[in-house]
């Protein structure tokens, strides 16, 4: 039968170590390192993959509904928009039925990175060292953590 875990002393609880949000960040920070190589041929920052992503799921988004899906603002988006508009891989229109919305969609160029991008995943999955079901079974507690911080912070 396994041990349980000695319990944690107040001054423990203040070591870098026993920090959850600094095993988080830091694995971030290698995420986004290992994202670099296979993302330069690609001519695209993690944050414009991750807009690419939403975008190849879902052409035709307002940048609104691609804020909500990546959890960022209009301030943190709409740089990363100017600079995929400015490489030609989307496009940026204010919406005709209502100008206060803009309106994004990908561009041919755009649609012809998605072919060249299906090698990230995989190649992620290898340099992350675990098999796909723990991949998954990874990615599904992160998502659960954040939903569960989310609604304690509302």
């Amino acid at each position: 039968m396994p041990t349980k875990p000695a319990p944690i002393t107040a001054l423990e609880t203040l070591k870098l170590a026993n920090q959850l949000c600094f095993a988080v960040y830091a694995a971030g920070h290698a995420l986004n390192k290992a994202y670099k190589p296979l993302l330069d041929p690609l001519d695209l920052t993690y944050p414009q993959y991750l807009v690419m992503l939403v975008l190849w799921e879902s052409d035709d988004l307002t940048v609104k509904e691609i804020g909500e899906r990546l959890f960022l603002d209009s301030g943190t988006l709409t740089p990363l928009l100017k600079r995929l508009e400015a490489s030609g891989r989307i496009r940026r229109t204010r919406d005709p039925a209502d100008e206060r919305q803009v309106r994004v969609t990908l561009t041919d160029a755009g649609r012809a990175l998605r072919a060249e991008a299906a090698a990230v995943p995989p190649a992620l999955l290898c340099a992350t060292g675990l098999d796909i079901g723990a991949m998954l079974g990874l990615k599904d507690k992160l998502a659960t953590l954040r939903s569960t911080l989310d609604a304690a912070s509302d």
